[in-house]
């Protein structure tokens, strides 16, 4: 199984694989902040200690895949901006995604993540990258679209988001890109 980078360099980011010692600025920076995590897939960090478990998942899908999460940096401050990866469903199909801290929107930071994250996933030879998007996340379809995906279908009742309504399924846009390997 081919293995991705740990470290992707674009014109204005570092996209590298997390480390322990990344914790508490994850924590700090996104993953803590409820207006950052009202529309992801995953519950809002509410101690460094569910960050912790965030790294240890990280390593076993770097250990388990070819790829994983990464961690989104300026080039030029170094400072964190977010998080994005591949989550891999088989050799051939994998997820991908993007959060940002709020100082980091706007900035056509999630495009160019999104545009690293395309461009890994041909080179591992995925022949199916998707994305979900909550229907009311207006922002995050336009970054989808403009990253080079296509909006496949709306899933009824499909996925959770933890951080809107806990407990209950909402509908989702899809969003994929395919590649001839």
């Amino acid at each position: 199984m081919r293995k991705a980078p740990e470290r992707i360099e674009t014109a204005r980011l570092v996209i590298r694989r997390p480390l322990a010692a990344d914790a508490e600025a994850i924590f700090t920076r996104y993953a803590g902040d409820p207006d950052v995590t009202r529309y992801l897939g995953w519950p809002r960090h509410r101690a460094v200690s569910d960050t912790r478990d965030f790294l240890a998942f990280s390593d076993a899908e770097w250990t388990r895949w070819p790829a994983g999460p990464y961690l989104i940096e300026s080039r030029t401050s170094s400072d964190l901006l977010g998080g994005t990866g591949l989550g891999f469903d088989t050799p051939y199909e994998a997820s991908t995604g993007y959060v940002l801290a709020r100082d980091a929107w706007g900035q056509g930071y999630a495009t160019e993540a999104l545009v690293a994250m395309v461009e890994l996933a041909r080179d591992l030879r995925v022949r199916r990258l998707y994305a979900l998007c909550h229907p009311e996340h207006q922002a995050s379809a336009h970054v989808l679209q403009k990253g080079g995906l296509v909006r496949e279908a709306m899933l009824s009742r499909y996925a959770a988001f933890p951080n809107l309504k806990p407990g209950m399924l909402s509908d989702v846009l899809c969003y994929a890109r395919t590649f001839d390997v």
